[in-house]
């Protein structure tokens, strides 16, 4: 399974940008989360969608700005990023784990992942 992430770019502080994750094959059965990494930091999960659709998950610094969805006929997860913060810098990732249901997507160890889409945010 290979997955890359695309939609980065450069906005200004307050903007939006919607990052998408696409699958080389069907994802149907998978969990999917986005993650994020800054130079000199850990990965930080970002937030997670299980393989139906209807749970997400998101880390305490994006809640209520982000939103993930997922599209399986188009094998492809969404990450609506709104009010974005200059503390949102960073290489997003996407990465797959199969068949978990567990509600701890943002911490589980994942199967396969992508290169990363950069998101600069200027202040």
């Amino acid at each position: 399974l290979q997955l890359q992430a695309s939609g980065g770019g450069l906005v200004q502080a307050g903007g939006s940008l919607t990052l998408s994750c696409t699958a080389s094959r069907s994802t149907y059965n998978y969990a999917i989360g986005w993650f994020r990494r800054t130079p000199g930091n850990e990965r930080e999960g970002v937030s997670c969608i299980l393989s139906g659709g209807d749970i997400t998950v998101y880390s305490n610094a994006v809640k209520g700005r982000f939103t993930i969805s997922r599209d399986n006929t188009k094998r492809t997860v969404y990450l609506q990023m709104h009010s974005l913060k200059p503390e949102d810098t960073a290489d997003y990732y996407c990465a797959a784990i199969r068949d978990y249901s567990g509600g701890y997507c943002l911490t589980v160890t994942y199967d396969y992942w992508g290169p990363g889409t950069l998101v600069t945010v200027s202040s």
